[in-house]
């Protein structure tokens, strides 16, 4: 018979991030997870405090994937940053809602804020302009998950269902630029990666602006 594999906290957090995958994060309960991991839910308190311990360990378990280099010119590394959270909220649908409304003091979560804030003022921000830039960045990247599109996605794409039932709903004469916009998506894929890297852009360029106005 093939040993029980020991019970510790990496596998408990790895074991929640799994079952927030497959049924969403409002299904990572105590009890949910002892039964996937086949024990008690007592035994987990051995490795958790209790559920908010565990969404908080779950939140830094994450950030901790999310990329900052440090040796490439800050805009590149902004880029990498902002398309590096991108990625880590494509893995973890969950995670992005999840992040806003944790504990902002996990270790993890202010190294990140660290090195970002060390890749800004490196760049000549002021401390007062890298805090504000890390506000922007993360309001973008943050805001465009939770505000993405919601139809089924091919690869980077949105499918042109959605766009299709809004111009049908929308009634004869009215709402004439919402129509224009509804019938352009109608016809073509929104790809998503092109949106979020036009206005990350936008971002990234008026940080620039105002560094060598100053």
């Amino acid at each position: 018979m093939r040993p029980r594999e020991t019970l510790n906290r990496e596998r408990v957090l790895c074991a929640a991030a799994e079952l927030a995958d497959e049924r969403g994060i409002d299904s990572v309960t105590m009890r949910a997870l002892g039964r996937k991991l086949g024990v008690e839910a007592a035994a987990l308190y051995n490795h958790v405090a209790g559920k908010d311990d565990l969404l908080d360990c779950l939140v830094e378990l994450v950030v901790s994937d999310i990329d900052v280099p440090m040796d490439i010119d800050w805009k590149e590394a902004l880029r990498r940053q902002a398309s590096s959270t991108r990625e880590l909220f494509a893995r973890h649908t969950w995670a992005a809602a999840l992040i806003d409304s944790r504990d902002r003091t996990g270790p993890n979560r202010l190294s990140l804020a660290d090195r970002v804030l060390g890749v800004l003022m490196r760049a000549g921000f002021s401390p007062a302009e890298a805090a504000n830039a890390i506000l922007i960045l993360n309001s973008y990247t943050y805001g465009f998950e939770r505000e993405r599109p919601t139809p089924s996605i091919q690869g980077d794409a949105v499918g042109t269902e959605e766009a299709q039932e809004i111009l049908a709903a929308i009634p004869d004469g009215m709402y004439p630029n919402a129509t224009r916009v509804a019938m352009e998506y109608a016809a073509t894929l929104f790809d998503l990666d092109a949106a979020f890297d036009y206005g990350l852009g936008l971002i990234l360029d008026g940080l620039e602006g105002s560094l060598e106005r100053r």
